[in-house]
């Protein structure tokens, strides 16, 4: 009954965060720009899932990090969002995504209590090619301060999904779901990894 009501929240937590349809009319302005920030990371199921895994990552590690990464993660995406806007050069960017689903789910799978200096860093480094690819992706007749609020509100409420499955999850001891969780996003890793690299 509890692994039921565990995955059954994570479906829940999942569906709300894809509820908006992805055709809605984006608009202009500040409110166009809002509502086009919140919908690229909801729409994109390599961010969606990436984010998810950050809240999940940072709910295992427990203590600061619970916090500080879904922290660190959106502030450094508007750093990289600035450096897209501004088509300032980085790595390829579409490899640095897939590759931040694949590690952060295999974090999570392995169940890695990583140091937290270096939790921070992997969260920093991946969050700077997520926001680079909200950035390149403004709409032009959006704001990009609105655009830039979207994606980050966005991406707050696909932490907290994260960190509140975990907790569910961290209930039910007979199976691992969080475990499980991460070695399901680090196989999706393993896909989009495949499908830049073809």
């Amino acid at each position: 009954m509890k692994c039921r009501h565990a995955i059954a929240a994570w479906a829940l937590a999942v569906g709300m965060a894809t509820a908006i349809p992805a055709s809605a009319h984006t608009g202009t302005g500040l409110r166009g720009g809002l509502v086009a920030g919140a919908l690229h990371p909801l729409t994109g199921f390599d961010h969606l899932l990436a984010m998810v895994a950050v809240g999940l990552w940072g709910a295992f590690l427990g203590r600061t990090l619970v916090v500080a990464l879904p922290i660190a993660f959106p502030l450094l995406m508007v750093v990289g969002a600035v450096l897209g806007m501004h088509a300032v050069p980085l790595p390829p960017v579409e490899l640095g995504i897939a590759c931040s689903v694949l590690v952060l789910g295999a974090c999570i799978a392995c169940a890695w209590r990583a140091p937290a200096w270096l939790a921070l860093t992997i969260v920093a480094v991946f969050a700077m090619f997520h926001g680079y690819a909200h950035g390149r992706e403004l709409p032009s007749a959006a704001d990009p301060v609105g655009y830039s609020v979207g994606f980050v509100l966005a991406t707050g409420l696909l932490h907290v999904s994260g960190i509140a499955f975990a907790v569910v999850a961290d209930r039910v001891r007979r199976v691992p779901l969080t475990r499980i969780s991460g070695a399901a996003i680090a196989v999706a890793g393993l896909a989009f990894l495949h499908g830049v690299l073809a």
